[in-house]
């Protein structure tokens, strides 16, 4: 199909191709009323399009955005984030340009340069869970880091507050009554920055309480479900008097094992175990029998403040990250501590 041409619409209009220009580029001119009208109505009727390259040469604006990513667009955990990201381009009148790396460095530098070669007008670069980082090579100045923050600053970045979330973890089982809290963290050899700060806030929480923290009731787990079917299995190996009556997962699916674990026992939850999990994890925390409390990762609105950031419409400082709040999402899985001697004590036989 032949392109039409400003030429063609110019002599379809009777003008000269110069007045086309001016009227559909919106440009300050005596053209009359008249013949704006009469333009843009035979530029419809021949079905004119703007050659987006030239516009974008003359405007330096492409109305497109890039975003680099590690793996949020190939996981269930973090895609809102890019859900999120995309409301606000196209709110906006923008496009996103999306690359998802899968972690491999050579791609990602062939993506950050081929996207500042087609002068995309942002950049946001997004990592699928919290991190510090060193600044990829060629990143353009104003870039936005995305669940992500890159060592020295010198870039605007939001990460989740994971520090507030464990402290929102914890307290919500210190105000149901609970004492004996287990937090199951991280077993990764790698652990993310993410695992030091929910710690950190369980153990301030329960300081706070007047509650000395017990190591025995910190443990390690891989982060799936088996991993937290281990992780109760040695809480509940403890003496009756020292084992948890609330568990802090790392993560929901943590908790998901856990749940599996306990049902198992035939130990109720939340009347013999309360558990609150991380996440909020989609197709998982909801539908857990019952259905899990939990500390929600702001996925969606950390999405939005990255690509308002990109397009100039709020402001962030550059040397610190923004941190996004992690709100308790209340469901069922909490409940008063069950007294010693009570069902779930003496059903604990492994």
């Amino acid at each position: 199909m032949t392109r039409v041409r400003l030429a063609d619409v110019a002599k379809a209009a009777g003008v000269s191709p110069a007045t086309v220009s001016l009227v559909l580029n919106d440009a300050e001119s005596r053209i009359s009323d008249e013949t704006k009208e009469r333009v843009r109505r035979v530029a419809d009727e021949v079905g004119y399009l703007p050659n987006p390259i030239a516009r974008s040469l003359r405007t330096r604006v492409t109305g497109t955005i890039g975003l680099v990513s590690d793996r949020i667009a190939t996981t269930p955990f973090a895609g809102r984030m890019l859900a999120g990201a995309q409301e606000v381009a196209r709110e906006n009148g923008r496009l996103v340009i999306l690359v998802d790396t899968d972690g491999h460095p050579e791609i990602e530098s062939d993506a950050i340069s081929t996207l500042v070669n087609h002068r995309v007008d942002g950049m946001v670069y997004a990592s699928m869970y919290h991190r510090v980082m060193p600044a990829p090579a060629g990143l353009p100045a104003g870039t936005v880091f995305l669940d992500c923050r890159p060592e020295g600053g010198g870039y605007p970045a939001v990460v989740p507050d994971d520090y507030a979330g464990g402290r929102a973890a914890t307290q919500e089982l210190v105000d149901a009554g609970h004492t004996r809290i287990a937090y199951i963290d991280d077993g990764d050899a790698d652990r993310p920055v993410a695992a030091q700060l929910r710690l950190q806030g369980y153990i301030d929480v329960l300081t706070e309480a007047g509650v000395e923290p017990d190591a025995s009731l910190h443990v390690f787990a891989e982060t799936a479900a088996a991993g937290g079917q281990l992780a109760i299995a040695e809480l509940m190996a403890l003496p009756e008097d020292e084992r948890p009556t609330g568990i802090f997962a790392f993560n929901d699916r943590i908790a998901a094992g856990v749940v599996m674990w306990a049902h198992r026992r035939g130990i109720r939850i939340p009347e013999d175990l309360s558990i609150v999990g991380y996440d909020d994890q989609q197709l998982v925390a909801a539908e857990l029998d019952p259905p899990l409390t939990t500390v929600s990762l702001p996925h969606a609105a950390m999405g939005r403040w990255a690509m308002e950031v990109a397009l100039g419409l709020r402001e962030a400082d550059t040397e610190s990250p923004h941190l996004m709040d992690c709100p308790i999402v209340r469901r069922a899985s909490v409940g008063p501590p069950a007294p010693l001697g009570s069902a779930r004590d003496t059903r604990v036989t492994d």
